[in-house]
């Protein structure tokens, strides 16, 4: 075994793809979609080189992770299309687009945040607007499509959240330009 994974490890960018597809005995991998390979390299040759496999986090998985410390939480409070003001803990590096979704908010974001939709747009509050990092030029094409465009409109899924955003109200405009049918209620994925 310790021969082929040498072989492996040497032919890496070929045999890689191969090892993903069988396994040693030449049967059918049992690694899943959700695993990625990082090859770890080592300077003192072939013998100290090996495959490392580790989880990783799908789109939006990031914001259904609870905070590891306190200093993390940043606290947000979304109004929603009827006007009812809803407090959730954030955390930062947390988008704006999933953690409603976390927390049942109507927020569609029908692109699943790949910026190709305004389903996500929201009002942002003056005092925290300003702290925002500026919107990109493909951002700012997307919200002239929007309906009730405002000064303060931004896509839920372009902010990213920071401890200077603590405190954040997000406004949810009483309509959207929905891909679904009147009344549907998105559904985390």
């Amino acid at each position: 075994m310790a021969a082929l994974l040498s072989s492996v490890v040497r032919k890496a960018p070929i045999a890689l793809s191969h090892l993903l597809r069988r396994s040693v005995t030449g049967e059918p991998s049992a690694f899943s979609p959700i695993v990625s390979i990082a090859l770890r390299w080592s300077a003192k040759g072939t013998n100290n080189r090996r495959i490392h496999s580790e989880s990783c986090l799908h789109h939006g998985e990031y914001e259904w992770k609870d905070p590891k410390s306190p200093d993390e939480i940043v606290n947000v409070t979304f109004i929603d299309k009827d006007g009812q003001p809803r407090q959730v803990k954030g955390k930062v590096g947390d988008n704006i687009l999933y953690l409603a979704h976390r927390h049942r908010i109507e927020l569609e974001g029908a692109c699943e945040a790949s910026l190709a939709c305004t389903t996500c747009h929201v009002y942002v509050d003056g005092e925290h607007l300003s702290k925002l990092q500026n919107a990109t030029e493909e951002e700012e094409d997307l919200l002239d499509l929007a309906p009730c465009l405002a000064e303060n409109s931004r896509l839920g899924c372009q902010i990213i959240l920071t401890k200077e955003l603590e405190g954040i109200t997000l406004t949810v405009p009483k309509i959207t330009r929905n891909f679904y049918v009147d009344g549907h209620v998105p559904q985390p994925h």
